[in-house]
Formats: C-alpha cells, structure tokens, sequence
C-alpha cells in the first residue's frame, strides 16, 4: 500500500468535505446529474482518443499508484553481487540453486537465459527491449490519465453550460432556477476535483513509480550481463553504483563509496 498515494487523497478531500460541512452539509454538493455529465463525459471522450484495450490497461496501471511494494535499488545490488560471486566461485549453473530466493519474474528470466548458455550481450540486448516495452506501457497509462485530467474540466464546463441553458429557459419559474445552477456549477467543480485531485497527481505518481521500476530492471539487465561474463564483482558493483545516488551507495564488500 502506498502511503503517500492514501494519504494525499484523505487531505485533499478531508479538507474539501470540511469546507462543505461548514456551509450547510455535505449533500448540498452531491448532483447525481453533475456525476454523469462528468463521469460518463470524461470515460466516453477518454474511448474516443484510446482504444478500449489500452483505456483498460490503464487502469490495472492505475492501481500501481495504490499498491507498491518499495524495493530499493541497494538491496537489489546486493543481491547482483551475491550471485555474481557465486557464480564466479561455482560456476553459471550454480544460480539455478538460488532463484528460489527471487520473486521477480523479470530477474529470474534474466537467470534463467544465463543459465540456458546466453551471450552476455545477447542477454542485455533482450532484456533492454522488454525494458523499452514496460516503459513504453507506462508512459502510456500515464498519459491515459492525463487525458483523462484533461477531459473532465472540459465536461465541467459542457455541464455548465447545459445547466446555464436550462436556467435561461425557465426565467419566467423561479423554482427551476436554483437546480439548473447546481447541474452548472457542480459539474465544473466536480470536474476539476477530478482532474486536479485524482487524473493529474495519478499520472505524475505513475510517471515517478515507472522511473523507480525501469531503474532496478535496468540494473538487473546490466547485472546479469556482468554475471553472465563472469566479471569480477567488485568491477560489478562499481559499474553498477553508477546508477544510484552516491548517498545510497554501500559496498557490499564492507566499504563505503
């Protein structure tokens, strides 16, 4: 569970629902028909742009905002050089006694390829192109929900001028008046809660959560290359170090970069 994802999202709306509670309660801003012109409205014109396919997809992307389990680029290291060094000591075949301790599918199809005999650069080249695949996958999630920020202010404002219209239409009953300018201004409010509050920070959390994940695929392809041709791990974890912050770089070998 992501925390700072949780978190967020009970300020921002903590705040919003407060503010509402002191100007008369809460069922004052719910419009059911506010939430279909947005809702629907948003969905409907996100189908437009994507395919339903890819619109799907996005949205098991989606729950990486809600759900991550953080696993830091050291201990990744760690575990390259631990098996770098047994495979040096014992041989490539040694590391089908150690992938029982891997759970990433992505690591252990990297093992599995050095295991089977695999170029070092052979290695790295398809792993790079699946690499290339997850992050182009991402980005594309990522920018499903910024189209999806970006329509809902849009059929914000469409609502706003569907409940304008009905207002002007009825000048002559004032009982109708007061409804028809809660469609229009509920739908531009719910409108920009939905694209400032959920669509825009998704994205931005999805941008950050592919980064962290291309990173540490990244640092097992290199790795595997380095185990693969039985580079020397101190010379391993050098090259490797280079991809992190120098703060977070510990050497497994009981000194500090």
């Amino acid at each position: 569970m992501d925390l700072s994802t949780i978190l967020g999202i009970i300020a921002a709306f903590g705040l919003m629902i407060v503010a509402m509670m002191t100007g008369g309660g809460v069922l004052l801003f719910v419009e059911p028909a506010s939430l279909v012109i947005v809702g629907g409205g948003t969905i409907g014109a996100t189908l437009v742009h994507y395919p339903f396919k890819e619109f799907a997809r996005a949205l098991a992307v989606g729950k990486k905002a809600f759900f991550h389990r953080d696993e830091p680029a050291k201990e990744t290291i760690e575990q390259l050089i631990r098996f770098a060094t047994k495979a040096r000591k014992e041989g490539i075949l040694a590391l089908q006694s150690v992938m029982g301790e891997v759970e990433d599918t992505f690591f252990l199809k990297g093992m599995q390829m050095a295991v089977d005999g695999q170029e070092p650069d052979e290695l790295k080249v398809m792993l790079d192109r699946e690499i290339d695949y997850i992050q182009e996958r991402h980005e594309t999630g990522a920018d499903i929900f910024i189209a999806m920020g970006t329509y809902a202010p849009a059929m914000g404002m469409v609502g706003t001028l569907i409940g304008l219209v009905q207002m002007l239409q009825t000048m002559d009953d004032p009982s109708t008046i007061g409804p028809a300018m809660a469609v229009a201004l509920l739908t531009t409010f719910y409108g920009a809660v939905a694209a400032n509050v959920v669509c825009m920070p998704m994205s931005g959390k999805l941008k950050n959560r592919s980064q962290e994940e291309v990173l540490r695929k990244t640092l097992i392809a290199e790795g595997m290359r380095c185990v693969l041709a039985v580079e020397n791990p101190r010379i391993m974890e050098q090259k490797l170090h280079a991809y992190i912050p120098p703060k977070h770089r510990e050497s497994s070998f009981g000194k500090k970069d």
